[in-house]
């Protein structure tokens, strides 16, 4: 597995390390992503996280006590292909940490780790932070999908038949790439980042 991205773009109530192994010694809270065993077998990225309940709002305070432990985060690997991400994000919401194994993107609440979100795109193939509109970009085969402060923010229509690049983003629109299986050809798009619909 290659090394691991670390984008801490967005500020964060929470520490997180990527390990290079399991510990030996587990600690008291460990939770694993997805709940399914057969697919981590196969291989998992382990993080662990430290909540950190200073400074938070109160709303996010109640949630997570004063003395919140830390807890490891065994995310199941997806592919083992070198051109997939693995690595960890901060994300719009700062109790939120976003871990990326081998494509399989997962979004885990800091402060409820049993409360998780798993992006539907197998694999993702780039996140990008966009902190200007506080989303997180998910790159995959046919489309795009924003995560802000609320989850889902919004989900692209198809814009490329195999493989997307972003090329740019600028006042508001990400301009991209995607190929067009009856032409054969690489095809510009642009879409409007609060909507994710096609810009004009």
């Amino acid at each position: 597995m290659p090394a691991p991205s670390i984008d801490l773009s967005f500020p964060h109530h929470w520490q997180a390390e990527v390990l290079a192994d399991r510990p030996l010694i587990l600690p008291q809270r460990h939770f694993v992503y997805p709940r399914d065993a057969e697919e981590v077998e196969r291989g998992a990225l382990e993080v662990l996280v430290r909540p950190d309940s200073a400074g938070v709002d109160q709303e996010s305070q109640s949630k997570c006590s004063p003395d919140a432990q830390p807890f490891l985060a065994t995310c199941a690997l997806g592919f083992g292909d070198a051109a997939v991400p693995n690595g960890m994000w901060s994300c719009p919401r700062p109790e939120e940490i976003c871990v990326v194994a081998g494509g399989y993107a997962y979004l885990i609440d800091t402060s409820t780790p049993e409360k998780f979100s798993m992006i539907a795109f197998r694999p993702v193939l780039a996140v990008r932070a966009v902190t200007e509109q506080a989303l997180l970009l998910f790159v995959g085969h046919h489309s795009i999908l924003a995560w802000g402060a609320r989850g889902e923010a919004w989900q692209s229509e198809k814009v490329s038949d195999e493989g997307v690049a972003i090329t740019a983003i600028e006042n508001g629109v990400l301009y991209g790439m995607g190929w067009n299986l009856i032409t054969d050809k690489e095809t510009p798009f642009a879409l409007d980042l609060r909507s994710g619909s096609r810009a004009t």
